[in-house]
Formats: structure tokens, sequence, C-alpha cells
């Protein structure tokens, strides 16, 4: 449930809430707004829930108790009913800019990173991408070059000024990535990986996870929660394609679940048609039509020469490719109030 102080609840009063429901053995989460200040209680139980709202509402400063029957809690509207705005770096996801995040599927050498990150810094993108740890379903694939990929991408982002964003796949990495990272991308195959989620959370720097390959709208979101649980409130959704029995695609893109999780979360949501289809020629149009569809980013792979990449170069755009999409997405945004 959700406790919504008055906006005359000064700081001692929300202190003692606060106190109040620590007491009871609750999880508690503030969030200051410009007018309200709201107050999460996580942990109630339903047979409790009636009993704590009718003591809380007696309360003077207490201008009403809301329970949330949904299973995320913290990443509710209820819970924050402004949009969250991730900063990083003098970058803002989810504000009216649309923010781009393009790179390689994978870091090969620091020549390649470098070519493309000054490629799509001219074409108008905000945030490096690049894969220092590579999951794979083959043991036999491509995995990264680790430590030195992230070295690769630190040293492109001192040249080009572009924060770097990449995956983190073990909680024993996430202490290393963070040294490098500005943002921690959480894959498709770890969206349930709940001690890695818990270390994330506790890690304070911005998240991005993604949507796992067969998980609900619901289950993405409790995901989510792990993350904000431990504090940390800096998270952006992406979606990047769910498997169905679709085989022409390499994953059924779902933009519906944009403007569903824009409905029922705060957090900011990007898309990624790079994965979401798995091939070069459908990236470009389904990445307008999340556009349309109100995300807050996209995420696209940009490889110089794609045929030769060591990962996923058929979903790759070249960065001339990419430099004519950012020009076709820009009329979209446009279009629905936004900008590039």
């Amino acid at each position: 449930m959700i406790v919504i102080l008055s906006p005359q609840a000064s700081k001692s009063d929300i202190d003692e809430v606060t106190a109040n429901l620590k007491e009871r053995g609750y999880g508690v989460h503030v969030s200051q707004g410009v007018e309200k200040t709201i107050v999460g209680v996580i942990g109630a139980h339903d047979d409790e829930k009636l009993l704590v709202a009718e003591q809380l509402s007696s309360l003077a400063y207490v201008e009403r108790v809301v329970p949330i029957l949904k299973p995320f809690k913290v990443v509710s509207h209820e819970f924050h009913p402004d949009k969250t705005i991730v900063k990083v770096n003098g970058v803002d996801i989810g504000g009216q800019k649309v923010i781009v995040m393009a790179g390689p599927c994978s870091v090969e050498s620091e020549e390649q990173t470098i070519e493309v990150a000054r490629a799509v810094k001219a074409a108008g993108a905000s945030i490096l991408r690049g894969g220092a740890f590579k999951p794979s379903t083959s043991p036999y694939s491509f995995h990264g070059l680790g430590e030195d990929a992230l070295k690769m991408l630190a040293a492109a982002r001192e040249l080009t000024g572009m924060p770097i964003i990449t995956e983190v796949m073990d909680t024993r990495d996430v202490e290393l990535v963070c040294k490098y990272a500005d943002i921690l991308q959480i894959g498709t195959r770890n969206m349930a990986n709940y001690s890695l989620l818990t270390e994330v959370g506790n890690a304070r720097k911005p998240v991005m996870l993604k949507r796992g390959m067969a998980s609900t709208i619901e289950e993405w979101l409790q995901a989510a929660e792990y993350i904000a649980n431990q504090g940390n409130y800096d998270i952006i959704l992406c979606e990047r394609g769910i498997r169905t029995f679709e085989t022409y695609t390499r994953n059924t893109f779902d933009v519906s679940a944009i403007p569903t999780v824009l409905g029922l979360s705060h957090l900011p949501i990007i898309a990624d048609p790079s994965h979401g289809t798995g091939r070069h020629a459908l990236v470009p149009p389904v990445a307008k039509a999340a556009v349309a569809a109100g995300a807050d980013g996209l995420m696209i792979e940009v490889h110089p020469q794609p045929e030769k990449a060591l990962k996923d170069g058929a979903q790759s755009l070249t960065p001339n490719n990419f430099d004519q999409m950012m020009k076709d997405i820009s009329a979209v945004a446009r279009a629905v109030g936004r900008y590039i």
C-alpha cells in the first residue's frame, strides 16, 4: 500500500511515519514529489492492511492510504505518479528527447569501437553501447573480450564524451563493470537472475533491464522491483522482443508493450529493434513504430562491416544506414511531439 502525505507534512512527520512502519517490520520507500510525498509500504499482509490503513489515516499529516493490488509496488504509477527521468552524465532518459543508444553488439577492437562511436555520435546518438561480456546460446560462440573491451569503451567515451552502456552477466563482475560503465545492462537471459538484480540494485548505477524472451509484462516489472527494492530507482526498461512461434524474425517485437508499460509504471522504456527482429532491413521501420508508440529511446546495433562481425552481423546497421535511420526517426519523433 502507499501512504500519501499532505502537502503540509514536515520532515519530522515523514520521519515519524517511516519509523512507525519500520517498527511494524515493513519495507519503506519514500518518494518526494513537487507537491506531495508518497511513502510506499512493502510487506503488509492482506489481513493487516485494513487496520494499518485505518491507524495511519488518523494522523493529521496523512492525506489518505491507498492499497496497491499489483504485485509490483515501487515501480508502479501509484507509488510515483510522475515519470522518472534517469540522468546519466548529462543525458536525460525519459524526457521529451528520444535517446538513442548505438554501437557494436560486441567490442572487437579499439579501432572498431572508436570508429563506430564517432559515426553514431555524428548521426545523433547520445549513448554508446557495446558488449564486453556476451551471452550466447552456443558455448562455441564469441563471448567477448572482458575487461579489455571495457577499457576500449572507456577510451571511446574519452574521445566522444558519450556515456557507455554494457551488459553485466554475473554478480562477480558487477564491481568490475561499475568501474567503467555509466549504465549497467541486464540482458534477457538474466531478467530472472534475482541475485544479479539485487547486486546491481545495490551498486547505485543506472540499470537497463531487458525483458525476458518468454516473460510477461508483469514478470518484467516484478524483476524491476527487485532492483528498486534496494533503493535504486534509476531503472530503464527495454523491450527487445519475445519468443513466439514465428521463425522468420529472430524474435517477435511487442510494440504494444511500450504503451502498456507507460500506463503501469513510472519508469522510462526504450526499444531494441535489433534483437527484436534480427534482420537489419527491419530495424528502421520497427524503430519508427516504437517511437510512435511512445518509446523513450532506442538501442541500435551498428558495425562498420556487418559481414565481418563476430556477433549478430545480420541485425547490425552500417554507419550510413544508421545515419539515414536517424533522419527518418526524427520526422516520427516530431509527429508525436518529441525530438531526437
